[in-house]
């Protein structure tokens, strides 16, 4: 062979040539494994920049040292075991001895200029392209997303459904928008304005209530995997709800999208940087807390940047990138070097707890801390005067007065220790009553990162610097060592594909039940294709261009005619959608766990709509924590504090609220991009049985009654107008009546009974248990917690 006669003729001392002898043994034995097609462990030998770069264990060469080098180590003693190549005939002897003189001549290679970027053809790692819009002549599409809807339902032979009732629209975009019940009241004004605007002009409203801002809170922190405990078996509970109501005022204010996730993910770096902005940093302090005993604060400290990781590249990049945490990505172009360039971003902060004193606590901090050195000061002087006076005494100088002086000096070092005992207690009260929130930090010094082999944070490889993966456009960093900024900047940049395109289908999901990209938190190729590619870039390229607006795409999404049509069933889209993906109807959606309390409560007349502050503690059954290693307090809140939104009510990881739990609200342990839906009995029997909705149904029994006025008929027509916003038809009242009826009468003979239901003694007790029981039918009705 050529190669074997020119390393025999090759002079001592003389380096072999790389391109005629080095890389044909690099290619016969080593790129199937290290190469373009495939690297493992992130080593590729394949081209002289990826060489000198080496792989997940650090450099392959070091020049002038074979016995230092990986490269050939690998191919003699080898690697955990392991003699490379570790598929195939091992290296000839005179082929491993070119490799140790080329390296030991100091591994000369052609040069090779710039990055070696992945290359893929994949639709989602490709820019947002500015589409135009199909025209159709017509009165159905009224803005553009009708247009490209209905030229892919006329692509499968199909038209859309047609507008839902004005009761059943104005109920949906409620609940979207706002999580709440139009009153019956508004109902009726709805239903009586002529204007042909009266829809947009309800949206509008809808968007500028600071109801808008808790409902939407509360898909977002799902992504933020937020609770008000720290996780494991211990559970201890945390101070962390001011940034629930951070998220909660950013979202009333329309602070654009991209400033959002910026403040989120930095808001520490930004200059002048202010308290609201630190408190924005929470998002990445719902990590999990380990408070066992014997654990190693490093390793649990590790977990929660990788969740800080793998929750980035789920929430903004729609990427599962915590696949590549031991190996390289079985599908998706991302290396486990790549995996941990973006650990490094977040591996050199601290996590402080800030302290959030009002104005009127931060004067009497201040207040507290003057009086506390003036009383150390009387007391530091009255301890020199006194020992002066002793000295004195020693030396027999001191008179009567002096006698008197001293005495009367030490009564006053006594007075003064405290006040400072005092004051300190003073100090410690108020600090109790002052909020504290988790926040994020950036270190002075930052920590070095490395790559971790199988992801065992004990096994470090090479060393990394923070980093984006090379599949998606290049980092613009600001100085010479990247920081959560500049990655913050980075997500949101005009050049990042898949932000704005995941955003969008994100907030698509929650109005239609799935995204135009079903696998919403997988964009990458084993991901499912969008249903519409050119709708999902026309939103995605307005999202971005129109200031990263979201309460626009709100209304733009909420006021087309695809978001209007009736949710009823048809026979010709079940046969060529079943699952409506072409959107030629509505999706009936059961609302979430929260909402489902709230609607009870609203219609109860029990809701308070007091916002922010800290979580609440609502009934709930005895004997929740008996299966906790530590039993959770649970200081059941009366008055108002009882009946908060669902987004209120404290949230332990390890125990939660069980209500919430049954209706499938996420435990909050890692990033939740969307919810199931299940349909189960224990559902129903928490509706008619728990005690929250017990307590409303007692109080919209009380409120039918009262409007009733002796006619049972018009107490059930308002009962309907309060649950379902819409009057009911004949049949409905017909049975109900004499649902009615039967109640009262057999409550007859068991006053009891009807006691217990009612909860007090009143002079129409058989009435009101009726009506009770007729409320707790009407809470109990899948049309109830259901959006049509």
């Amino acid at each position: 062979m050529w190669w074997l006669l020119a390393a025999l003729l090759l002079e001592p001392g003389q380096a072999p040539d790389f391109t005629k002898q080095i890389r044909p043994i690099l290619e016969r034995h080593c790129v199937r494994c290290h190469g373009a097609r495939e690297a493992r462990s992130d080593l590729r030998l394949d081209l002289p920049s990826t060489i000198r770069r080496g792989g997940i264990r650090g450099p392959a060469l070091v020049a002038g040292q074979p016995e230092k080098s990986l490269l050939f180590i690998a191919v003699t003693e080898g690697i955990d075991g392991t003699r490379m190549p570790a598929e195939g005939r091992p290296l000839a002897r005179e082929e491993i001895d070119l490799i140790r003189r080329w390296i030991a001549a100091g591994a000369p290679m052609p040069k090779a200029e710039g990055v070696v970027r992945s290359r893929v053809s994949h639709w989602a790692f490709q820019p947002v392209q500015a589409v135009p819009v199909p025209t159709f002549r017509g009165r159905w599409p009224r803005n553009p997303i009708d247009a490209f809807v209905l030229r892919r339902l006329h692509a499968a032979g199909l038209e859309p459904s047609p507008p839902a009732e004005p009761t059943t629209l104005l109920r949906r975009v409620y609940l979207d928008l706002i999580g709440l019940l139009p009153d019956p009241e508004i109902v009726d004004h709805y239903l009586a304005n002529p204007r042909p605007d009266r829809y947009e002009r309800l949206v509008d409203r809808l968007l500028a209530s600071p109801h808008y801002g808790e409902r939407w809170a509360r898909h977002w922190l799902d992504l933020a995997r937020y609770a008000d405990s720290h996780g494991y078996t211990i559970d201890g509970p945390r101070s962390i709800w001011p940034y629930r109501d951070w998220v909660i005022r950013a979202l009333n204010r329309n602070v654009p999208f991209d400033r959002f996730v910026i403040e989120q993910i930095a808001g520490d770096l930004l200059p002048d940087a202010t308290r609201e902005q630190l408190v924005a940093t929470g998002f990445h302090r719902n990590t999990l807390l380990n408070q066992e005993g014997g654990t190693d604060p490093e390793e649990f400290r590790v977990k929660a940047v990788v969740d800080r990781v793998n929750t980035t590249g789920a929430v903004f990049l729609g990427l599962t990138i915590g696949c590549a945490q031991c190996h390289e990505h079985k599908y998706d172009p991302i290396s486990q070097r790549e995996y941990y360039e973006l650990f490094a971003f977040f591996n050199s902060d601290d996590e402080p707890t800030l302290s959030l004193p009002t104005p009127e606590q931060e004067r009497q901090l201040a207040t507290i801390q003057r009086q506390l050195e003036e009383a150390y000061r009387r007391v530091q002087s009255g301890v020199l005067w006194t020992a002066a006076s002793a000295i004195g005494s020693v030396a027999g100088s001191v008179g009567w007065v002096q006698a008197v002086a001293f005495a009367t000096e030490l009564r006053s070092m006594e007075d003064g220790l405290e006040t400072i005992r005092r004051l300190v207690n003073e100090r410690k009260k108020l600090l109790r009553r002052i909020p504290t929130t988790l926040v994020l930090r950036k270190r002075a010094r930052p920590r070095p990162t490395h790559v971790m082999i199988r992801g065992d944070f004990l096994r470090r490889g090479a060393r990394v610097e923070p980093n984006v993966p090379r599949v998606l456009p290049p980092l613009k960093p600001r100085g010479s060592t990247p920081d959560r900024l500049d990655l913050a900047r980075w997500l949101v940049s005009a050049e990042n594909p898949l932000t704005p395109r995941v955003t969008v289908n994100r907030i698509w999901q929650r109005y239609f039940g799935l995204g135009l990209v079903a696998t919403e938190n997988d964009f990458g190729t084993r991901g499912e294709r969008p249903t519409h590619p050119a709708l999902l870039d026309w939103l995605a390229a307005r999202f971005v261009a129109g200031g990263w607006n979201l309460k626009r795409l709100h209304r733009l999404l909420v006021t087309s005619a695809t978001y209007r049509q009736s949710s009823a069933w048809r026979h010709d889209l079940a046969a060529k959608d079943p699952r409506n993906r072409l959107l030629g109807r509505q999706n009936r959606l059961r609302v979430e766990a929260e909402i489902v309390r709230d609607l009870a409560l609203c219609a109860a007349g029990l809701l308070s709509y007091r916002i922010g502050g800290p979580g609440v503690y609502p009934p709930q059954p005895s004997g929740i924590y008996r299966f906790t290693q530590v039993k959770k307090p649970w200081p059941e809140s009366r008055g108002e504090a009882r009946y908060r939104r669902g987004l209120y009510i404290y949230f332990w990881r390890s125990s939660p609220y069980p209500f919430l739990i049954t209706f499938d609200a996420p435990r909050a342990t890692t990033t939740c991009t969307r919810r199931v839906r299940s349909n189960t009995p224990l559902q129903a029997l928490m509706l008619a049985n728990d005690r929250v909705f017990l307590e409303a149904a007692r109080s919209l029994g009380r409120r039918l009654q009262e409007h009733a006025s002796g006619r049972v008929d018009q107490g059930i027509e308002q009962g309907f107008l309060i649950c379902l916003s819409r009057r009911p038809d004949k049949i409905e009242v017909a049975r109900l009546t004499a649902f009615w009826e039967a109640e009262r009468d057999a409550y007859a003979g068991d006053r009891e009974a009807a006691a217990a239901l009612v909860g007090e003694q009143t002079g129409e007790l058989l009435e009101r248990a009726a009506w009770v029981s007729l409320a707790r039918v009407l809470l109990n009705l899948d049309e109830f917690i259901t959006r049509e």
